[in-house]
């Protein structure tokens, strides 16, 4: 199984770490249940231009909408680590 996840729309990154932790402790979950996951793949890299606007904000990266000048941000590093490590969140049920 591969694991996909689209990310949340706020301004606030922190949220952002916060809701792909609650994500990936339930891939730990499934994986410590034995359920066969073959990776993880959060496919919002961009924040881009959706529903008319540059509004939404899903991405691990911003986009300025003048210049596309493309900053990442903390939450990208934070996944990053965690697939280098390969160490993921632990449920806490």
């Amino acid at each position: 199984m591969i694991v996909t996840e689209n990310g949340i729309a706020t301004d606030d990154d922190t949220r952002r770490i916060d809701y792909t932790t609650g994500a990936l402790q339930e891939v730990s979950a499934a994986l410590e249940d034995g359920l066969d996951v073959r990776g993880y793949l959060h496919w919002s890299a961009l924040d881009n231009y959706e529903w008319g606007s540059y509004k939404p904000t899903f991405g691990l990266i911003s986009v300025d909408p003048a210049t596309f000048e493309r900053t990442p941000k903390p939450s990208a590093a934070w996944l990053g680590g965690l697939a280098r490590t390969g160490v993921l969140p632990r449920a806490t049920s």
